[in-house]
């Protein structure tokens, strides 16, 4: 359960405050350059295969082979943001990024170019961006104010849409002009740009002086999260819904401009520009739209538009008239993603907010690329406009199953840190590493109040089991009918330190405290270790 708070009636954040800060606006610009040449390298990749005679399962495959590597390694590479310096880290996986660009860039120059080897090193740069996104988005918090940080989201989402509006358009026209060869240059100078920033950026924080979670429980404890955070869940199922359809638009645009409109490689780029344009409007439009709407109706709203465009695109074969419709839907695109995106952020505490997000990425990328795969296969099976009318009936179904999963209302929502429970007292002092651990915790339930008592506890599971608990119960003593034991198995002594020291919330406070007020004095306590470590 969320409480959020009611929403302020202060005008939000504009979307460009961040920009302010310096080390902020330095970092972003770089990322925009990067994004900027990433869009080049995709429209390359794509044009280089357009002519293929198996152009509709390889041209929709570059989408898959960038994304794929999020889906498999996101979560590990929020781990590794989650545990090691973020900055040392993203500067490393930019130098490969930029080995890998070269590389590509070397290869095409030379005529060595064969459809395998593209898709092979699109898959090698979607490794670096999978390595990178998680870290990138879990640094935020540090160089915004927390009320800037939907500001900073509905920033982020025009700068990746203002790089979708001129990469795709600058390399139509150097494709044209010049070859792809410059286009996938263009890419390598934009990492090496990514470089030089990371590089004039210095994190002011100090250390919290904690020992650093070792990797393999830092991946465990962030799954753990992730599945016991019904909030964080009905967000992710709203973004698959979403992506699912949406991603035939953009897996088959560029078969749309060459065989049902006739463009060449300028063209295709003009039709990713307006798309990118009406995403640009959505980022700007973002902050206000999210303090005047309910979040599941503008989702319902954005989704429909964006059926709509599927359903010009896949039956008229006018340019202008496409256009116009690609317009409102970057539009809707942003706003849905972006939103869902800012809800994610806000919500995830601090401890596990890379690998929260990795998990986001891992489905967006994920159902992306799968995505994109199987409407290439649709589209090369039944062809473009039955593909397209399919996504269209698919995102309209989307749209109407709002009414089961709507989407949590987070304005207003608080989620620091709360250090609540009281300061250990052991006689013995076990090493971090000794496990497995059992907690147990005695109440005396008022028999008026048993049923709520049990109700309530169920979202203290939830709250254990996001913290750190691998299992949990609730017992009732035979010999005593008020007497409930919640007992619950965490896989060390270092995790249940972390519970005690940064992992619980305001949120997960109320929840005990509601269970807390249904009985009669003060719990007992009790913790259990391995005899053999005692």
């Amino acid at each position: 359960m969320v409480n959020a708070g009611p929403a302020t009636a202060e005008p939000p954040p504009s979307a460009w405050a961040p920009l302010r800060i310096p080390a902020y606006r330095n970092l972003a610009v770089a990322i925009l350059a990067t994004n900027i040449g990433l869009w080049m390298q995709t429209v390359g990749a794509q044009w280089l295969l357009v002519r293929d005679p198996n152009a509709s399962a390889l041209v929709a495959m570059v989408q898959t082979a960038s994304m794929l590597p999020i889906l498999l390694l996101a979560l590990p590479a929020g781990a590794l943001a989650d545990t090691f310096d973020r900055r040392r880290l993203l500067i490393a996986v930019q130098c490969y990024l930029a080995a890998a660009a070269a590389l590509l860039t070397a290869l095409t120059a030379v005529g060595r170019m064969t459809p395998a080897l593209l898709l092979t090193l699109t898959f090698a740069l979607g490794v670096g961006q999978a390595l990178t996104l998680p870290a990138w988005a879990a640094i935020i918090p540090e160089l915004v104010p927390r009320l800037q940080l939907q500001s900073a989201s509905a920033l982020g989402a025009i700068s990746v849409n203002v790089a979708r509006s001129i990469g795709p358009a600058l390399a139509g026209l150097l494709i044209a002009r010049t070859g792809v060869t410059v286009v996938f240059a263009i890419d390598t100078v934009g990492f090496l740009l990514f470089i030089a920033a990371l590089l004039r950026w210095r994190p002011g924080r100090p250390g919290s002086g904690d020992v650093p979670e070792r990797f393999t429980s830092a991946l465990r404890a962030g799954g753990r999260y992730v599945r016991h955070s019904p909030v964080v869940r009905r967000l992710l199922r709203r973004a698959i819904v979403f992506l699912i359809p949406a991603s035939a638009l953009w897996a088959l645009l560029p078969l749309i401009a060459s065989r049902r409109l006739g463009l060449n490689s300028s063209g295709y780029g003009l039709l990713l520009a307006a798309l990118g344009i009406g995403a640009i409007i959505g980022g700007i439009l973002l902050p206000w739209v999210r303090a005047k709407l309910p979040a599941t109706r503008f989702l319902v709203a954005a989704t429909l538009l964006y059926g709509l465009t599927l359903l010009v695109v896949a039956l008229v074969r006018s340019v202008p008239l496409v256009l116009l419709a690609l317009l409102p839907a970057g539009l809707a695109w942003v706003t849905v993603l972006s939103n869902i995106n800012a809800e994610i952020q806000l919500f995830l505490p601090g401890w596990v907010r890379a690998r929260g997000l990795a998990v986001y990425q891992v489905c967006f990328a994920g159902t992306q690329a799968l995505s994109a795969m199987a409407w290439g296969f649709v589209a090369q099976w039944t062809g473009l406009v039955a593909a397209h009318l399919a996504a269209a009936v698919l995102m309209f179904l989307g749209a109407a199953s709002t009414r089961l999963w709507p989407v949590p209302d987070l304005r207003g929502f608080e989620g620091e840190p709360s250090n609540y429970w009281p300061e250990l007292r052991l006689t013995v002092k076990p090493d971090r590493r000794v496990g497995p651990v059992i907690v147990t915790v005695t109440y005396t339930v008022r028999a008026e109040c048993e049923e709520e008592f049990v109700a309530a506890m169920d979202v203290v599971r939830e709250s254990r089991q996001r913290t750190g608990a691998m299992r949990w119960g609730l017992f009732r003593q035979g010999e005593a009918g008020q007497c409930f034991v919640e007992i619950y198995q965490l896989p060390s002594w270092d995790e249940h330190l972390r519970q005690h020291r940064g992992r619980l919330t305001r949120e997960d406070q109320e929840a005990e405290e509601r269970a807390r007020a249904l009985t009669e004095g003060e719990p007992a306590t009790a913790h259990l270790l391995p005899a053999e470590a005692t």
